[in-house]
């Protein structure tokens, strides 16, 4: 199988990110594995899909460490390789991390990998569904069910007369990732909440929702593959994030800490709640944030913690992900390629 990684940018990968685990899960399968950042994707004039990329130069790594720094290194091999020629492109730069300094690659990606789609690449998660999840509305799109009630404006008195209304909200950008610029208003916060309205504002729209109590207690972060709950060897891949101190975020990056994940009755009727329309949008690999009986967000884009889950759950959640792709090439290859990308995403 020859598959590509696209990233944001080679340099700022980590050993800890879900994708170079992954990249060197292909790796050590006996894959040929190439990692792209979004600036070396290239349009040819012959109207193929081209791209500056790296891989590693061994075949095999041990350590998630030695496997980066020889990504990184003077030993790795750098080719223009033709993307159109891959089985397998899967799409794992956050565009929330380009969107002040690189605007211009936040949709590179996606853009890139629709014209990859046209030569039989499986491109994941669907191009196409990712352009309708570019921002935090298509959360929207999920059942009522399992959603906080939610409001999207740019108006602060809309925004107030939803905080008496419903009491304490959350409010955050739009878009954005990693809980920047996302603060709790209660109700004694609502006279003076000005200056944290003013400061999404700058941001874009609002989503103001409503604040789910049991988010005192943290959130599940819950894999989901091919439309279902990720399992492999009898363990979900999820894990816990707490949140510490006054903090109202969970999230790592804002301090939070882990802890293992109990997934239940509840996590799993809210998975079954959202498989009809990760389906239907093509969204291979998905991480659910989960607040009691609630969502607070679907993660679509280069969903992470696989080295969190690994640590509670003992199994390495990266090796059912690249069988699950070997498995779609040999079904791509048995129909001479004549699946689509959406319905080979969670075949």
């Amino acid at each position: 199988m020859k598959i590509g990684f696209v990233v944001n940018d080679i340099k700022t990968e980590k050993e800890g990110y879900t994708t170079t685990r992954m990249s060197m899960a292909a790796l050590n399968r006996g894959h040929e594995v190439w990692v792209i950042g979004v600036a070396g994707l290239a349009y040819d004039p012959d109207e193929q899909v081209r791209a500056r990329a790296t891989t590693a130069p061994r075949k095999s790594y041990k350590s998630l460490p030695a496997y980066l720094a020889d990504l990184k290194g003077p030993k790795a091999r750098q080719e223009r390789i033709t993307v159109d020629e891959l089985d397998v492109l899967l799409l794992r730069n956050d565009p929330a991390d380009d969107a002040r300094k690189r605007p211009w690659a936040q949709s590179a990606g996606i853009n890139f990998g629709r014209m990859a789609i046209r030569r039989g690449v499986i491109v994941l998660n669907d191009p196409n569904g990712l352009a309708k999840a570019s921002n935090k509305m298509y959360f929207q799109h999920f059942p009522e069910e399992v959603r906080p009630r939610t409001l999207i404006t740019r108006s602060r008195e809309e925004i107030r007369h939803f905080a008496k209304e419903i009491g304490t909200i959350v409010i955050k950008p739009v878009q954005g990732s990693q809980g920047t610029n996302v603060f709790l208003i209660r109700p004694e916060d609502i006279p003076n909440m000005n200056q944290m309205v003013d400061a999404v504002l700058r941001d874009g729209y609002i989503v103001a929702q409503e604040y789910l109590t049991a988010a005192e207690h943290g959130d599940t972060r819950l894999f989901m593959m091919n439309g279902q709950p990720l399992r492999f060897k009898g363990r979900y891949a999820a894990f816990r994030r707490v949140r510490t101190g006054g903090d109202l975020r969970s999230n790592v990056h804002a301090g939070g800490t882990l802890a293992k994940a109990e997934i239940g009755d509840t996590a799993l009727e809210l998975a079954e709640m959202v498989r009809p329309k990760l389906v239907q949008d093509g969204m291979f690999l998905v991480g659910l944030d989960i607040v009691g009986d609630k969502l607070m967000e679907i993660n679509v884009f280069s969903p992470g913690g696989f080295g969190s889950a690994k640590k509670f759950e003992t199994v390495n959640f990266s090796l059912p992900v690249i069988q699950a792709l070997e498995r779609k090439v040999d079904y791509m290859r048995y129909y001479r390629r004549n699946f689509n990308t959406t319905e080979m995403a969670t075949l």
